[in-house]
């Protein structure tokens, strides 16, 4: 066998169906659509999730739930995004936006992973329990506001 000889196995290269090129080619005329109907002219069909004109699924089933428009989203910031200020530094939201700890000035509720070691004085929304305890045996002092 000689390169030249190579062809590709016998089956695996199909030709595509020409659909609507005449009589001859067993797909003219009607172009495998059948005779009359929706379907059959162009443009025809139906859009997705249409049942005959029937109520669709999505319309029949109940909804459940609610979204509550009051909810107040906080920003999350850690003990340990502190380590970026020095000690007695006082840390409210416009100090988080300035050093990118806050993408936009929002709620911002203190979480209390990782550890501190100097004195800090932070104005936040929301605080968690051991956020304070820790800030505190450090010296520091939370104002919630």
């Amino acid at each position: 066998m000689k390169l030249n000889e190579l062809k590709p196995p016998k089956g695996s290269k199909k030709k595509r169906k020409r659909i609507g090129r005449g009589p001859g080619s067993g797909h003219g005329e009607t172009a495998g659509r059948g005779t009359k109907g929706q379907n059959s002219r162009s443009g025809g069909g139906v859009p997705p999730g249409f049942e005959g004109g029937q109520m669709p699924l999505h319309r029949r089933i109940p909804k459940r739930g609610f979204t509550n428009i009051f909810k107040k989203h906080y920003e999350i910031i850690n003990i340990k995004d502190l380590k970026h200020f020095n000690s007695g530094e006082i840390i409210d939201i416009n100090t988080l936006l300035k050093v990118g700890l806050l993408k936009k000035e929002r709620a911002v509720k203190l979480l209390g992973e990782g550890d501190i070691s100097y004195a800090l004085i932070v104005k936040v929304n929301r605080v968690s329990q051991a956020a304070k305890e820790k800030i505190e045996s450090a010296g520091g002092k939370v104002e919630i506001g």
